[in-house]
């Protein structure tokens, strides 16, 4: 009867194992649009349940400790989710990333350390090649990934002001990897501590070598890949646990996140090796000294012109940056574009692929002011359309629409795609100051004929433009 009920608590943790893993594989797949995202995050945070539960449920014995834990990081979760703002979301994924990484590293340490407890079984006094071969790339990946998180945490909260450059920066990259490959064979082949501390303190150095030049322009990719690397750091957990989990899991997200990054590459004309050995897209935050800036003159105007302008218009398309983050203007742009719309004038919104900070992070802050996912259009589904748009309200989106990219074969940002906003017949330019975006160049576009800038915070400048409109 006892070897019945072993049996049948076995099927069943193998049945929920399953189970988590599809729902994981729904929530990928429903993240992948706006319209489904809420379903899909909820099929994640079921998944999530499960797969945490079922390591609980493998004793006969409560084991209340890891009950607390866990129950200790869902109230802090629960804590920061309700207490973070919109805009600072790509700050906290890279926070997130660094606990993986971090993870990874405690757990590769006590495998080493009491591989009897994680059900590695000792051949004489060596962890067998398999494990050892797991447990130092784990350690590896899992503290590059967590200097390289912290920095990028830094970098997009403002600590990190300026990339980190200097000569001779790639060959002393390569120099730590070949490093940290001979130390991961000197590991695998005689297991002494020197060797596991060598791997994570190289890997440690090089994760922070690594995202230190990356300029702000390319700071989207690297959160991308850095999603990528903490997913292949919880396989690789998942290997030194032999969870099965945390194996498919790790390996969705990695390949997702790597399969992520390889398309911003594409739509920032980069290439993917040059964004993760670094120095490319470096800002320099500099802002044009006056209105004459590149040998052309500004046309400011006022919110009241801005809406006379609008007001008198066939369609309108917007085009969040940014700026639109910063000042959180979403609201006020949702509440102008319904005045718009009941005077029949065509709206939508047009979304470029690495605008803001962090993948779909203007798709967030639209969807989090109700905005219709139909009205929402990409880069390749809207470029075509500017040149018939009467006019164009650009919210802080600089480097994006930067003409440079196409006619400049000297700008850092040639070949990028952007959005063809120039094409429209009025594009009125929604930005605090004339300073460079964060790619840390200037923008032609600000001195065509067709363009017309408004000074100031974004959400400031969108309720005038309301009570204007009202009025």
């Amino acid at each position: 009867m006892e070897l019945v009920s072993r049996f049948t608590m076995i099927d069943l943790i193998g049945i929920l194992c399953i189970i988590a893993c599809v729902l994981f594989i729904l929530a990928l797949k429903g993240l992948s649009s706006a319209s489904t995202a809420k379903t899909g995050n909820l099929f994640g945070m079921i998944g999530m349940a499960i797969a945490i539960s079922v390591p609980v449920t493998r004793s006969s014995d409560i084991c209340w400790l890891p009950i607390m834990l866990i129950g200790c990081g869902g109230l802090i979760g629960y804590y920061v989710a309700m207490k973070i703002k919109m805009m600072d979301l790509p700050q906290l994924v890279a926070a997130f990333h660094s606990l993986v990484g971090l993870a990874a590293v405690f757990i590769a340490v006590s495998a080493y350390l009491a591989p009897h407890l994680h059900r590695i079984h000792m051949t004489s006094t060596f962890i067998p090649l398999s494990n050892a071969i797991e447990l130092a790339i784990g350690a590896a990946i899992g503290a590059i990934t967590f200097t390289g998180s912290i920095v990028a945490f830094g970098k997009l909260q403002g600590f990190i002001k300026r990339p980190l450059i200097f000569k001779f920066q790639h060959k002393l990259n390569l120099l730590i990897g070949f490093g940290l490959l001979i130390s991961i064979l000197c590991f695998v082949t005689n297991q002494t501590p020197i060797f596991l501390a060598m791997i994570i303190f190289g890997a440690l150095l090089l994760g922070y070598l690594l995202v230190m030049p990356i300029g702000g322009a390319d700071m989207p990719v690297i959160v991308s890949m850095l999603n990528s690397y903490s997913g292949w750091t919880a396989a690789g957990i998942g290997f030194t646990l032999s969870n099965n989990v945390l194996i498919i899991v790790g390996a969705l997200v990695g390949a997702s996140g790597a399969i992520l990054s390889s398309i911003m590459c594409r739509g920032m004309n980069r290439s993917l090796f040059n964004v993760i050995v670094g120095g490319v897209g470096n800002s320099q935050d500099q802002a044009p000294a006056s209105n004459s800036v590149s040998g052309g003159n500004v046309k400011v105007c006022s919110p009241e012109d801005a809406a006379f302008i609008i007001k008198n218009a066939g369609s309108v398309i917007f085009v969040p940056g940014y700026g639109m983050a910063v000042a959180q203007a979403q609201h006020a742009i949702k509440e102008l574009s319904e005045i718009l719309k009941k005077d029949e004038i065509l709206i939508r919104y047009a979304i470029h692929p690495v605008a803001g900070r962090m993948p779909g992070h203007m798709n967030v802050l639209l969807a989090e002011a109700n905005i219709p996912y139909d009205d929402v259009l990409e880069i390749d589904e809207i470029n075509h359309e500017f040149p018939g748009t009467d006019v164009v309200i650009v919210i802080g989106a600089n480097d994006i629409t930067n003409p440079a990219a196409k006619n400049d074969p000297t700008s850092p940002i040639y070949g990028m795609p952007v959005l063809d906003v120039e094409k429209a017949k009025t594009v009125l330019f929604v930005k605090r100051s004339l300073a460079a975006g964060y790619a840390g160049i200037d923008n032609p576009l600000f001195y065509q004929d067709n363009t017309m800038m408004i000074l100031g915070d974004a959400k400031k400048v969108c309720e005038e433009i309301l009570i204007a409109i009202k009025s």
